[in-house]
């Protein structure tokens, strides 16, 4: 009697799936999660993500409803499709969480951060610093002879390449909001 010739994975004409169903590629997800307003809450949403090695790229936490004693708390991580999952699980299981929503596998959504930059420099640097804050919308806020200090609003992405682009011109401090995101539509 011969082997059985068996090969690892499946084919269109195989019951079984035995290739590995998990991906090893990290992906960035925004994460609203609606909580009760209480002390202890964001400490253990947190506790979730460095009990368990997870990295937290963004914090935003805020009251959502006075009344109703809510707050939003929205997270930026990064993990492979796998962990994200477990993430979102393990949040749902928070006794104080109510809603957890990720905005980016759910649709369109809005995501907005606030920046304020300190910027140190004289004469053309200065000129150029206020040209580049020109294109990028951002305000001044406060002024000196030897620095401005620029607010921006917008995407992370927009916020870092306007950080690029003033490093050269004596970028000193960075201060950021954290992402506030919102789906689309009804």
């Amino acid at each position: 009697m011969s082997a059985l010739n068996i090969k690892k994975g499946s084919s269109k004409h195989s019951a079984y799936n035995l290739r590995p169903s998990f991906s090893d590629v990290t992906e960035t997800h925004t994460i609203a999660v609606l909580v009760e307003n209480e002390p202890g809450v964001l400490a253990r949403v947190i506790g979730l993500f460095s009990g368990r090695g997870y990295n937290i790229d963004s914090l935003t936490v805020a009251e959502v409803d006075h009344e109703g004693h809510l707050s939003r708390i929205t997270i930026v991580t990064s993990g492979t499709p796998q962990v994200i999952e477990q993430i979102k699980a393990q949040l749902g299981r928070i006794v104080s969480v109510h809603d957890v929503h990720d905005l980016t596998v759910e649709g369109g959504s809005v995501e907005r951060e606030l920046a304020l930059f300190k910027v140190k420099g004289g004469g053309e640097k200065r000129v150029e610093a206020l040209r580049l804050a020109d294109i990028f919308r951002a305000n001044v806020v406060d002024s000196t002879l030897e620095s401005f200090v620029f607010q921006l609003t917008g995407t992370p992405d927009k916020i870092d390449a306007f950080a690029d682009l003033m490093r050269p011109l004596g970028l000193m401090e960075v201060a950021r909001t954290g992402v506030a995101a919102l789906s689309r539509g009804a």
